[in-house]
């Protein structure tokens, strides 16, 4: 897991934070062809000389806000504990109550308290849920969890959620008010000492749903190049996020349904076991299992970084056919990230 070098991490528009070096990333295009999804680049990993095809299509993102959480600790292991515990059920806000993930960890040195610090982020379409839930998160997971403290993570922010100052009610009276390292917190009496919270986190909108597709021979070949993406993008990016478990998803959804009233259901188009009675299936024939990475970020730059450092991962594996992304026609959200310009296919 990648360690910031300074908090606040003020991740500019322009910045994509990508560290791949030339000889590690090369790819280039070699053919084009018309495929099921439209214009496909035919491209070659030369570091590997693996050949496969990058569909000429975009990721669709919209905007969420966003809170950014640092948590400190006596050590790494219950500030991840607590990083863990304050992320789960949060993959989809099409179900799940938030969007929410790990994006790295913070060494002493850069903390307000000098102990190690993991930073995470929560997402949710509106200012007054992403407080609920940012509410809930640290005062369920973050406060009960052993000597962690939560800091405000988005000090530039000009909106500000009372989140702190509403959970030193927890106190019940006992509680006191401080500055550490400048910042506002309360300090709120628990049975282990006490819990340290800062009184506001800040609140910016950022864009959601960066993603792309790895479509392999077999699910050992994707999995594997999943994997490498999701190492890659959490050692090279940053100001991102993976919201699905382990950063992968095996289960990508489209919106509505054909058959019953559902808000989604399961992206028939790409299912490999549908491929041979869907006329519509984009799934060709040597292809036998799909995975998808979602990321969500700050900004829309950090996010098409991210998304090219794993799609670079990915294609090293052998047995990758076919790189391509979700949208929808641009219904979804205004934002795009087109493949070609994100691998800066030429």
């Amino acid at each position: 897991m990648k360690s910031f070098s300074k908090l606040g991490l003020n991740v500019s528009q322009n910045e994509t934070t990508s560290k791949s070096t030339e000889s590690e990333s090369a790819l280039e295009v070699i053919g084009q062809e018309k495929g099921p999804e439209g214009e496909e680049f035919i491209v070659k990993h030369y570091p590997t000389g693996n050949i496969l095809r990058v569909v000429n299509t975009f990721a669709e993102m919209f905007p969420m806000w966003v809170g950014r959480i640092l948590i400190t600790a006596d050590d790494e292991k219950w500030a991840l504990t607590a990083a863990r515990t304050a992320t789960g059920f949060a993959a989809s806000i099409i179900m799940s109550p938030a969007e929410a993930g790990i994006e790295g960890m913070v060494p002493p040195n850069k903390t307000p308290d000098g102990r190690v610090g993991t930073l995470i982020q929560i997402y949710h379409t509106t200012r007054r849920d992403l407080k609920t839930q940012m509410s809930l998160r640290i005062g369920q997971c973050i406060m009960t969890c052993p000597t962690t403290a939560a800091f405000n993570a988005l000090p530039e922010a000009k909106r500000r959620l009372k989140v702190g100052r509403s959970l030193r009610l927890f106190g019940d009276g006992f509680q006191k008010r401080d500055v550490i390292a400048g910042r506002k917190v309360w300090r709120i009496p628990v049975m282990e000492g006490e819990f340290i919270v800062e009184d506001s986190f800040g609140a910016i909108m950022a864009v959601a749903s960066g993603n792309f597709l790895i479509l392999a021979e077999s699910r050992k070949a994707s999995l594997q190049a999943a994997e490498e993406a999701v190492k890659a993008i959490s050692q090279k990016a940053q100001g991102v996020v993976m919201p699905f478990p382990g950063g992968i998803c095996r289960s990508g959804s489209k919106v509505g349904s054909m058959k019953y009233k559902l808000a989604a259901s399961t992206n028939h188009p790409f299912c490999p076991i549908l491929k041979k009675i869907l006329p519509d299936s984009q799934v060709p024939d040597n292809v036998n299992s799909v995975y998808e990475i979602v990321i969500n970020g700050l900004n829309s730059n950090v996010v098409k970084g991210a998304m090219a450092e794993g799609v670079r991962a990915a294609v090293k594996i052998p047995g990758v056919v076919k790189i391509s992304a979700g949208n929808f026609g641009g219904k979804l959200g205004p934002f795009r990230a087109y493949l070609k310009e994100v691998l800066e296919l030429k």
